[in-house]
């Protein structure tokens, strides 16, 4: 009983593995390997699991598993064939070879064993010679690179460019490696020099590059700490490639080798634990270094936040931000609590703080439970106590500096940190202090704190007066600036909602003026301007605001223009004020039942502003397009910055939607670059961010020619975001589009049809023919029938045991006259390319001579001539069938059909009767026709 459930849990491993769910077959083998099978079957079934492995594109399992099977069976030839493919794709092609030679000494006669050999023996020679012309060639660079009398010269300017070039390929990196090469670049390191430093650096790059060992090594040469301290050099250009660098090393030691020559990997035995942790301790020491340049602080935030915490909630283990969180965030408070203006003593830029705030942000998110939540609140608390008591007025600022960088950040603790005794008290103080930089901080601190309706309200009736007097009576601009923020801010607490006015008639449009008087004031400071932007984006909410707002180009402009200036942190506020100018925001329109049930229950009902009408949004929509908002847009989404968050990415994603939505814009969004903005948001973000940017290019890959908006590699990139559309907890609407789009990309070639096979979409495509929505249900038919130029579709229609065929039939004689064009050129293709359908296409339904006949009788020509070409195909396939056909009103049919006019129609019926005359099954009539 055993023997036989081992023997069908293989053949049904067999039969998904024909069917191409090569992840169906892996499981049907691993069952029958959890039974008592013989040596013999398990070598079996591990040879199968190991050719699933390739078919998935894991070659390290493939050779674990083609391995078990020569162990269980040393003569296995199919096993030691199948280590041999996984071997060669994981580029040990010298193990390999032993295997391809074992091969051919078992089955001498096997030509596919002897072409491989000969292929891979080919190969070996190539990297040989490439090795050893290159050995000289590294040698003759590091010589000119490290000669003092070549200095500044040409020939060691080519030099380094190509140094860099050879380290990006993984060969050339590793004969770099072998020769000394760590020890030299150091050398080069040491010099001083901007150009060969960069040089030193760009080449460790592709040395470390997802290469665990070689990564070790280099760390061990140069230092840890000798490598972080370079982000803190004053050239931006040399922090930002030593950025690079330990961004590579750290992906290096925390997910080992991927791909290409591999070395001596296991030669080196480490804890990638333990070089990662210090790593990341000396860019915490490095964040509260005194010399250390603001650019190179903001790089190892960078660093810190791309590093530290979970890639997704689904991994379990967050020790990391537990240990940075104990070790490194009075740090983080030290450089989110320092001021740019004046100096202090840490040197930071205008994007400091806003970095420290994001990383404090993403290191409290991925906490796990109170407890761990409680210990960051009470070190928040502690650090901000430890200086708002005993260090006199200066600390009572650090404190208060701290607590805004809370508030942007974890809002959580910033309003708990608020809440510490005398906190809120000193703010409201300081805002009438006479000291510049006083007000400053204490202003900024009172915006923050307005974050939510609890202190909105509080300093509503507190500090609204305070705010307006400040606008007032200062002669600074930036005081005045910043209280008219604070303003904007509370007087938009009541959001798109008409009914909830915080100020008086008029005052919101007299304040979004100022705002934008300001804005377009260039002879201000950028930092400065990038409040006028703040307040915006809090009074854009008002229809009324963003009605002037667009109207005004010069405004207009100097955002665009602002967007794209190194004042990262101001990406945030113009996300927002396009969000509310476009009405990309989710809305929901109240039931109206509900609408009444409040009135009756003398409950607020919000209310939407007349100028937020469909008609008005789109107006507005047509005056961004034409001021340029999408190359605006561009600009910001290429920004390698911890500012460019996910949040700020999701903004971004809902404005991008707004503006594909009429078809008539969607060129200009292409031409501008839209096209290719939106597929990083489509691949990184939020999920809601993610799954906007997907549907804005589903729009744009519908109506426009993909190969001419996504040109070259880039149009494969596209299919992933698509198939992701596909999945049920996407709106009706989103699935019609991916599915409309990926119908387009599958009709244009091979290539992206397999794209399409590899993102699993075939399941979810058919999943959507199955649809009680006749346009969803249309929609997967189309898309399945140009999937249908492929072999693996084909495979899977030729299967047996499944109704895929039968479906395609009862299709093709719906009332849908669409979805019957869809079915039956999917059934005309496939009868066509595949000559067995056609004898099972009389099994799957009694109705296939109606359906046929329909389809010839339609006065559709489309629909015609795809009946035609299916009858063509059947009758050629087989005389039985024909016979059948020849028996029935097809027939007749076929003969009115043939005397047309000369058509696609006519020539098909008259090939049938052809193949028919050609059977002997009918005779021509007496003129020979």
């Amino acid at each position: 009983m055993t023997a036989s459930s081992v023997e069908q849990l293989r053949k049904d491993g067999n039969e998904l593995f024909k069917c191409g769910d090569y992840e169906g077959a892996l499981t049907a083998y691993t069952q029958a390997l959890g039974l008592s099978a013989t040596p013999q079957d398990q070598a079996i079934l591990h040879r199968n699991r190991a050719a699933c492995h390739l078919k998935l594109e894991d070659y390290e399992k493939a050779e674990t598993e083609a391995t078990k099977a020569i162990e269980k069976d040393g003569g296995d030839v199919k096993a030691l064939y199948r280590r041999s493919q996984a071997l060669e794709k994981l580029g040990r092609l010298d193990q390999a070879v032993l295997d391809l030679q074992r091969c051919v000494s078992l089955e001498p006669k096997n030509k596919v064993f002897q072409e491989a050999l000969r292929n891979i023996a080919g190969q070996i020679q190539e990297k040989v010679r490439y090795m050893s012309s290159t050995d000289a060639k590294v040698e003759q660079m590091f010589q000119i690179l490290l000669d003092p009398q070549e200095k500044g010269t040409e020939k060691k300017q080519k030099a380094s460019q190509n140094l860099v070039v050879l380290a990006r390929e993984d060969a050339g990196a590793e004969k770099i490696f072998r020769s000394n090469g760590v020890q030299l670049l150091q050398r080069l390191l040491d010099t001083g020099e901007p150009d060969l430093m960069l040089a030193a650096l760009r080449t460790l790059v592709g040395i470390c590059s997802e290469h665990q060992s070689r990564t070790v090594a280099t760390l061990s040469v140069l230092g840890t700490r000798r490598v972080v301290s370079m982000l803190g050099v004053e050239n931006q250009a040399v922090s930002l490639a030593a950025c690079h660098l330990l961004q590579v090393m750290f992906d290096a030691l925390k997910e080992g080798v991927k791909k290409g020559f591999r070395g001596k990997e296991g030669a080196i035995i480490v804890d990638p634990a333990r070089e990662l942790k210090v790593l990341i301790s000396n860019l915490l020491e490095l964040l509260t270094e005194v010399g250390v340049s603001g650019q190179g602080r903001d790089n190892a935030l960078t660093l810190l936040i791309k590093m530290v915490p979970r890639k997704s909630p689904k991994d379990p283990n967050n020790s990391l931000t537990l240990w940075v969180i104990d070790q490194g965030l009075k740090k983080i408070l030290e450089v989110g609590g320092s001021v740019q203006d004046p100096p202090g003593e840490l040197t930071v830029t205008a994007n400091s703080r806003m970095s420290a705030s994001i990383l404090l942000s993403k290191l409290f998110d991925d906490l796990k439970c109170d407890a761990e939540r409680e210990n960051f609140h009470r070190l928040c608390e502690n650090y901000i106590k430890s200086w708002f008591e005993g260090h006199g007025l200066a600390g009572k600022l650090r404190a208060i500096q701290t607590v805004s960088c809370l508030l942007q950040g974890p809002c959580d603790a910033g309003n708990r940190a608020l809440e510490l005794n005398g906190v809120m008290e000193s703010v409201i103080a300081l805002c009438a202090s006479e000291q510049e930089e006083e007000q400053l901080v204490a202003v900024e601190a009172l915006i923050h704190a307005a974050g939510k309706a609890k202190r909105a309200s509080f300093i509503t009736a507190n500090g609204v007066s305070l705010l307006k007097d400040l606008y007032k009576r200062s002669e600074k601009d930036s005081i005045r600036i910043r209280a008219l923020v604070g303003l904007c801010k509370l007087g938009s607490a009541g959001g798109t909602d008409f009914s909830m006015k915080q100020f008086a008639e008029g005052s919101t449009l007299k304040l979004a003026k100022q705002c934008r008087k300001w804005l377009c004031n260039d002879q201000m400071d950028v930092g400065t301007r990038r409040w006028a932007v703040e307040g915006l984006a809090y009074l854009t909410f008002d229809a009324d605001v963003k009605e002037e707002f667009v109207e005004d180009a010069a405004a207009l402009k100097a955002l665009f223009q602002l967007s794209k200036s190194e004042e990262r942190s101001v990406l945030f506020a113009v996300a927002s004020a396009l969000v509310n100018c476009t009405n990309s925001y989710d809305y929901e329109e109240p039931d109206p039942k509900m609408v009444e049930l409040a009135k009756y229950a003398k409950q607020h009902v919000p209310e939407q502003h007349p100028k937020d009408k469909p008609s008005f949004v789109r107006a507005r929509v047509k005056k961004l397009l034409a001021a340029g908002v999408v190359s605006a847009m561009t600009c910001m989404v290429k920004t390698e910055s911890p500012v460019l968050t996910s949040s700020c990415r999701e903004l971004l994603s809902r404005v991008f939607l707004a503006l594909v939505e009429e078809v008539e814009d969607r060129g200009t969004v292409v031409a501008q670059g839209g096209g290719k903005a939106l597929l990083p948001l489509a691949l990184e973000g939020t999920d809601v961010g993610q799954t906007k940017a997907a549907q804005a290019l589903a729009k744009l890959t519908i109506t426009s020619n993909p190969e001419m908006t996504f040109p070259g590699e880039r149009i494969y990139e596209v299919v992933r975001p698509l198939v992701s559309l596909l999945h049920l907890n996407c709106s009706g609407l989103q699935n019609f589009e991916a599915l409309m789009a990926l119908t387009n990309l599958a009709g244009i070639s091979e290539r992206l049809r397999q794209k399409i096979l590899k993102e699993k979409a075939v399941p979810m495509i058919e999943g959507y023919m199955f649809e009680e929505h006749e346009m969803l249900r249309r929609a997967a038919t189309e898309c399945m029938c140009n999937l249908a130029m492929s072999k693996e579709v084909q495979d899977l229609f030729e299967a047996t045991g499944n109704d895929r065929l039968k479906l395609l039939v009862l299709y093709s004689g719906e009332e849908d006259e669409l979805l019957r064009r869809a079915a039956a050129g999917g059934l005309a293709m496939l009868t066509s390319m595949r000559p067995s359908l056609c004898s099972r296409i009389p099994q799957v339904t009694t109705h296939w001579l109606e359906i046929l006949q329909a389809l010839l009788l339609s006065p559709s020509q489309e629909l015609q001539h795809r009946g035609a070409v299916v009858v063509l195909n059947m009758v050629e396939a087989s005389r039985e069938i024909a016979s059948t056909l020849m028996e029935s009103e097809v027939l007749e049919i076929l003969s009115v059909l043939a005397k047309d006019k000369e058509s696609p129609v006519t020539r098909a019926a008259t090939a049938c009767l052809g193949k028919a005359v050609a059977y002997g099954l009918i005779k021509p009539s007496q003129d020979g026709k």
